[in-house]
């Protein structure tokens, strides 16, 4: 039973950060997925991979894990890198290519 911690990535389809500050504890899959014979739906037995845990600090996620004697990997985040864009580059005469309508 290994758990991963982390921080969750932004949602693609929003612009929101809403539920990336805090950190994540998911359990690593311990068995493979199948599928159900008859009407088609992945299944598994494995009733760990429903929980999902919030930490506020990565700290508090690492003392669980371990107060727990959970084997624990922990997953750095990535910083995003951040271009400031201005409205009035879309029309630059030094624009790379020519803006048309």
């Amino acid at each position: 039973m290994t758990a991963r911690i982390f921080k969750p990535a932004k949602n693609a389809m929003q612009s929101g950060r809403s539920k990336t500050k805090e950190w994540q504890l998911d359990y690593e899959p311990e068995q493979p997925r199948s599928v159900e014979p008859l009407m088609g739906w992945t299944s598994s037995g494995d009733m760990k991979q429903q929980i999902t845990l919030r930490f506020h600090s990565k700290e508090e996620a690492v003392a669980y894990c371990e107060r727990k004697g959970i084997a624990y990997q922990v997953i750095e985040p990535q910083d995003s890198i951040r271009r400031p864009v201005a409205y009035a580059d879309n029309f630059s005469f030094r624009r790379g290519e020519p803006w048309t309508h």
